[in-house]
C-alpha cells in the first residue's frame, strides 16, 4: 500500500506495530474508521441543524416524533425508549423544545396524568427542514461512491450493527 493509499487508521496502526508488535490492532481497521468518520462529518451535520435553531439532541427528540407519523405525539416514556436517554437529558431537551415553540406539552391519552410531547406546526417545519439540509450534506460526502458501492457498504454496516448489537445484548 502506498504513501497516497493509506488514511488516518493506517499510519496509527502502524505507530502502534512498532510500539506494540503484539498487539492485533486489527479491530481498528473498522472502529477506528467509523469513530474518526464520525468526528469529521459532526461539525457539518451540526451546521446544518443550528441554521434551524436546533442542537442534535433537540433535533433527536423533533424528528422522533414526526418519524411516528400522525399526531406526532409520544409520551416521555416512549421517547426514552426510542432516543436511550437519561429522563434528566430528556426534560432539559424537551423544555428547550417547548420554550422555542417546536413542541407542546398535552395530556396523554391513555393516562391525562401524563404529559406528552406533542410536535407542533413549527416544530415540524422546523424538522423536516433541518433534515432536508442534513441529508444534502450527508448526500455530498458520498458523490464519490457509485450506487453499487454504496450498497455494498451500507448491507457491510448493517451485518456490522446486527453483529454489535447482539454481542452487547441489544434489544430492538
Amino acid at each position: 500500500m502506498g504513501k497516497a493509499e493509506t488514511d488516518h487508521v493506517d499510519r496509527l496502526r502502524a505507530q502502534w506495530r512498532a510500539a506494540r508488535p503484539d498487539l492485533d490492532t486489527s479491530p481498528v481497521e473498522i472502529f477506528g474508521r467509523i469513530h474518526r468518520l464520525s468526528r469529521l462529518i459532526a461539525p457539518g451535520i451540526e451546521a446544518a441543524l443550528a441554521r434551524h435553531g436546533l442542537d442534535r439532541g433537540e433535533f433527536d427528540v423533533l424528528a422522533t416524533l414526526r418519524r411516528h407519523g400522525p399526531p406526532f405525539r409520544l409520551t416521555p416514556t416512549d421517547l426514552y425508549a426510542a432516543l436511550l436517554v437519561a429522563s434528566g437529558s430528556l426534560t432539559h431537551r424537551l423544555g428547550r423544545l417547548e420554550r422555542a415553540g417546536f413542541v407542546r406539552r398535552v395530556p396523554a391519552e391513555h393516562d391525562g396524568r401524563v404529559l406528552a410531547a406533542e410536535l407542533t406546526e413549527r416544530g415540524r417545519r422546523a424538522v423536516e427542514a433541518a433534515y432536508r439540509d442534513d441529508l444534502e450534506f450527508e448526500a455530498r460526502l458520498l458523490e464519490g461512491f457509485g450506487a453499487k458501492s454504496r450498497a455494498e457498504l451500507a448491507q457491510g454496516l448493517r451485518a456490522l450493527m446486527k453483529a454489535v448489537e447482539a454481542a452487547l445484548e441489544i434489544k430492538r
